[in-house]
């Protein structure tokens, strides 16, 4: 099975799956003398487990790392960094029904017919748990920007039909509530919404939108590896997202030249734009302002109402899902977000070292 490798030059691998004995990082090409501790990595891993009822799934995961190499005395030493995520909580048995059974929206069917087989156990590494993998793996990434001053923060922008506008974000409040919105009214508004759609036993999807300051302009390159087109590439690579957006988006193609154009204008020695509708990115090349994208999920497949199917052996079937699952798992996602995009620029910073030649002099030198 390929496809569990990511980046060129700081490569993540992931392995596990959900119900296996563990999930597990590999981080390979990570410059050294980064500090990093088991709390840094912890820190952004608690925020992706369940912990609100009211949003998230009743599976139980201490999701605790073990960090097996690549860091000695606070240090990133620059060999490869192994992490270790031991499952704690699987109930396979509540997968059992399942198991002849392809589950509408989910990856069985496609999963099945590719490898002649599939791990009915919560869907194994079609899991959403197979990101922890990736944020205990993007917490080494976030170290890195944060050595240079680059700052990712995202946040549930919407959820069903609750959304924050945007002239009232407020990033102060995305901690203090179970959907991590930076918004408390909307919140409210957001948790209300999951407990109606939640006792209809459904389920609902919603927005992560990211910003990132600090990054300087020159990242990316303008035909294939564009930056927007690698953040795509790895946004639309966490389960559940079905669509992705820069700056303004979709909104881009319902504007005319005049009003998406971006004007330049330059302060004290220093270019900065009157707006940012290209989301900080012009010809696959950051521009020195914000990045600003959006990853929109839909609503978790896993709901308890009846519905039509078929069997391995093609009969139709009425499934009835049981089992621990999100009604949402946009809240759960942001923090998947924020590692995703880490991920992508720690590898294109380590690119764009060799992209000039007095740049590679001076690391020479």
């Amino acid at each position: 099975m390929s496809g569990s490798l990511f980046g060129k030059n700081f490569r993540l691998s992931t392995f596990g799956e959900s119900h296996g004995p563990a999930l597990g990082a590999i981080i390979d090409g990570c410059p050294s003398n980064i500090s990093l501790s088991l709390e840094d990595i912890m820190k952004n891993i608690n925020r992706r487990k369940p912990g609100n009822p009211q949003v998230a799934t009743a599976r139980l995961e201490t999701d605790q790392v073990e960090i097996l190499s690549g860091i000695f005395e606070g240090k990133t030493t620059g060999a490869p960094i192994a992490l270790l995520i031991r499952n704690m909580d699987q109930k396979s048995h509540d997968y059992s029904t399942i198991k002849e059974v392809y589950r509408p929206s989910h990856a069985d069917y496609t999963f099945d017919q590719k490898y002649g087989f599939r791990d009915y156990r919560g869907g194994g590494r079609s899991s959403g748990r197979e990101t922890a993998a990736r944020v205990a793996g993007g917490a080494i990434a976030i170290a890195f920007l944060k050595e240079l001053g680059i700052q990712i923060t995202a946040y549930t922008r919407s959820i069903g039909p609750v959304m924050v506008p945007a002239d009232e974000i407020d990033l102060s409040q995305i901690l203090l509530n179970p959907v991590n919105m930076p918004h408390m009214q909307k919140a409210e508004e957001a948790l209300a919404y999951i407990a109606k759609v939640k006792s209809q036993q459904d389920s609902v999807g919603g927005t992560v939108e990211c910003i990132v300051h600090g990054l300087k302009p020159g990242l990316g390159e303008p035909v294939f590896d564009k930056l927007d087109a690698l953040l795509a590439y790895a946004i639309m690579g966490i389960g559940g997202v079905k669509a992705f957006e820069v700056g303004v988006g979709t909104q881009a193609s319902t504007l005319l030249g005049s009003q998406y154009n971006d004007a330049f204008y330059a302060e004290e020695g220093t270019v900065h734009k009157k707006t940012n509708h290209s989301g900080g990115i012009l010809g696959g090349i950051s521009d020195g302002s914000s990045i600003c994208i959006r990853a929109h999920f839909k609503p978790t497949p896993s709901i308890s109402q009846k519905q039509k199917t078929i069997t391995a052996s093609l009969q139709n079937t009425v499934l009835e899902i049981k089992g621990r699952h999100d009604p949402v798992i946009v809240p759960r996602a942001v923090v998947v977000v924020e590692s995703m995009v880490a991920l992508t620029l720690a590898d294109l910073l380590l690119s764009h070292l060799g992209s000039n030649l007095e740049t590679v002099k001076k690391l020479y030198k």
